[in-house]
């Protein structure tokens, strides 16, 4: 059968790839350019300078890698790390397992801290292992910022006071995929080592741009790290940088432009606006999930995500004909469980250029696909649940006051 699309728009609600604004869409909507005329070296000179902002840094180094965040990971790892490295990562969902095994595959040695999945990092087992360290043989902490299988957010402040506590000189590599320029965060302020995204997350681009930040420190590690990388390599990056060319192969033209209209978009509406828009739409996500009667998959207050909501289904429901159904039925796109929560649990994601009303129209749809497969939610209880939060909590459109 061939594909069909539904009447209308479809309802993107998957915790990535997100809606992609029409400013973006129309600058993306042009031809090819010569990378190496004047004009694209321009361009890109700006959005590193811009790039940075979202990271909170004025001494990281931006690389933008044709490449998913996949590609970034193994940047952040193979430029700063040796084979055979000692490191700790958390494993607290599908996302940073699949770090952990990328981390395994590069041959470095991986101390895995495993919580149960809809908990949090456990930081006393670090703060065990780094105080029993004292040969300082940990090279590196990696921690998954946001992970999006169970909408857990770690407090990454935490992290480097325990750091800081030890006088541990372990490099902090931070996954920010789906955090990145929606939830707070400061590379400088928390001293992060190297910080990655992806374009198709808060940016709300399409996919193809792997986002790496390094700090000073990193950029040092970078000279002596013997990890095999070609694609990857920084010092290919800053050799062209320092030409003034910046691009060692071939960029996409479109996406550098529609990256400088996503970043004026963020800029127009202020970095700590876009924050604060996340945190109301997690928010009165939760409330509507709480008010069909229904529980979350994060098990703390202090984990809750404001970019995505995993939500628990009675054990007589499988998650993923919710899923199905509203792809089917309603033209609704919602995220699968993953994994271990495969089944038990479906996605709302609330990330990027979304506003609250495009939210609304998602849980409205939740509530009709829930009645159709048999949970006896009351239409309309989660929708009034979020809008009397929501209603009493946005402001102005900053631009328009």
């Amino acid at each position: 059968m061939d594909y069909v699309y539904g009447p209308g728009r479809n309802h993107l609600f998957v915790p990535g790839p997100v809606n992609i604004p029409e400013q973006v869409l129309r600058a993306m909507n042009r031809n090819n350019e010569d990378y190496r005329s004047p004009a694209v070296p321009a361009l890109t000179k700006t959005l590193l300078e811009d790039v940075k902002k979202i990271f909170k840094t004025t001494s990281g180094t931006l690389f933008l890698f044709p490449t998913t965040g996949t590609g970034a990971w193994e940047s952040a790892l193979t430029n700063t790390l040796s084979p055979g490295d000692r490191i700790v990562s958390f494993l607290i969902g599908q996302f940073s397992l699949l770090w952990i095994d990328r981390q395994q595959r590069l041959n470095f040695k991986v101390d895995v801290i495993e919580s149960e999945w809809g908990e949090g990092a456990k930081l006393d087992v670090l703060a065990a292992k780094l105080a029993a360290d004292t040969d300082h043989t940990i090279k590196a902490v990696c921690i998954v910022h946001n992970e999006t299988a169970t909408g857990v957010t770690n407090d990454l402040s935490l992290v480097r006071r325990i750091l800081d506590e030890y006088r541990h000189p372990a490099l902090f590599l931070v996954d920010g995929v789906s955090s990145i320029c929606a939830l707070d965060f400061r590379m400088d302020d928390w001293g992060v080592g190297v910080a990655l995204t992806g374009s198709q997350k808060a940016l709300s681009l399409p996919t193809g741009v792997g986002i790496v930040c390094a700090s000073p420190r990193a950029l040092e590690a970078s000279k002596t790290a013997k990890s095999l990388r070609v694609f990857f390599d920084w010092k290919d990056y800053l050799k062209f940088y320092n030409l003034g060319t910046y691009w060692p192969y071939t960029p996409s033209i479109q996406l550098l432009y529609g990256l400088r209209a996503a970043l004026d978009l963020v800029f127009e509406e202020g970095l700590e606006n876009v924050i604060a828009r996340h945190k109301r739409l997690g928010q009165a996500t939760r409330l509507a999930v709480e008010a069909w009667g229904l529980k979350n998959c994060t098990q703390k207050e202090e984990w809750h995500s404001d970019t995505v909501t995993a939500v628990v289904v009675p054990p007589y429901i499988d998650s993923a004909e919710i899923v199905r159904r509203a792809w089917k039925r309603y033209n609704l796109s919602l995220g699968l469980g993953l994994n271990k929560v495969a089944g038990k649990v479906f996605r709302i994601g609330h990330l990027g250029n979304l506003n609250e009303l495009q939210l609304l129209g998602c849980l409205a749809g939740v509530e009709m696909i829930l009645k159709d497969v048999g949970y006896p939610v009351k239409l309309g209880s989660g929708v009034a649940a979020a809008s009397s939060y929501l209603q009493n909590n946005i402001p102005l459109i900053p631009s328009r006051i």
